[in-house]
C-alpha cells in the first residue's frame, strides 16, 4: 500500500480468499484493505496515539440517514458524554481533496453535529472548526482533551 504523510503504525494484514484484508481492531474483525481503508486505519491510530482519542469512543463507518437517503461517516468521535465532537472523511490518497469533499462532511454534519470536521486522504488533512454553522480551519488537529 501507498507510503502516507502519517505515522507508520503496525497492522496485521492477511490473504482472505484472495484479497487481503486488515484487521480493524475497532470493530474487531478483518475488512477488505482498499486505499481508503489503509488511509482510514493509519487515521484512527494517529487519533489514538497523537491526540489521546479513547479508542472505545471511536465509531467506524456510522450510518444514519438525511433527507431520504443513507449515509456512513467514516470515524466519529464522542466525547466521554457520548455526543460527537468530531468527524473525519477518509478519501483515498489519488482523491484530490476539494470542495466536495467538504461540502460532503457539512452535510454529514447538519445532522452529526461535531465541533470539529477532518478531511483526510493520507496524504493532506484539514480540520475545520464549527461554529455557529460556520466552518473555520485550524492550523491543526486538537489533542482529545480540548475537542470535548
Amino acid at each position: 500500500m501507498e507510503t502516507l504523510n502519517l505515522p507508520a503504525y503496525e497492522f496485521t494484514i492477511r490473504l482472505n480468499a484472495g484479497r487481503r484484508v486488515i484487521l480493524d481492531t475497532l470493530r474487531g474483525k478483518f475488512v477488505p484493505l482498499t486505499p481508503e481503508e489503509w488511509v482510514r486505519q493509519h487515521f484512527v491510530q494517529y487519533l489514538i496515539h497523537e491526540f489521546q482519542v479513547p479508542q472505545p469512543l471511536i465509531a467506524l463507518e456510522m450510518a444514519f440517514p438525511f433527507q431520504n437517503t443513507h449515509y456512513r461517516a467514516d470515524v466519529v468521535v464522542y466525547s466521554r458524554a457520548m455526543k460527537p465532537v468530531m468527524i473525519v472523511e477518509c478519501k483515498r490518497p489519488s482523491v484530490k481533496i476539494n470542495q466536495q469533499t467538504f461540502n460532503q462532511i457539512g452535510v454529514y454534519n447538519k445532522v452529526i453535529r461535531a465541533r470539529y470536521l477532518v478531511v483526510t486522504n493520507g496524504l493532506q488533512h484539514y480540520c475545520c472548526r464549527v461554529q455557529d454553522e460556520q466552518m473555520d480551519f485550524v492550523t491543526q488537529i486538537p489533542n482529545y482533551s480540548s475537542m470535548v
